[in-house]
């Protein structure tokens, strides 16, 4: 997929129904939180990635684009 690659820094720890629905993020656990990687092909992408995590309940601590 083509796009710009972005980070997204999560409060808390993502839930097995969480992390399906970013199956095509990679995920890490990064204490106190979670940090999701993966690439985002424009900017209704990038607001439909911040609802989902929203309509999750998880807090972003930051969403930022990052170098591959």
């Amino acid at each position: 997929m083509a796009g710009r690659c972005y980070e997204f820094r999560v409060d808390g720890c993502l839930s097995p129904r969480a992390r399906e629905a970013f199956c095509d993020m990679d995920v890490e656990e990064a204490r106190p939180g979670v940090v999701l990687r993966g690439a985002v092909v424009d900017d209704a992408h990038l607001h439909g990635i911040l609802e989902q995590l929203h309509l999750l309940g998880l807090t972003v601590v930051s969403a930022r684009p990052v170098d591959r």
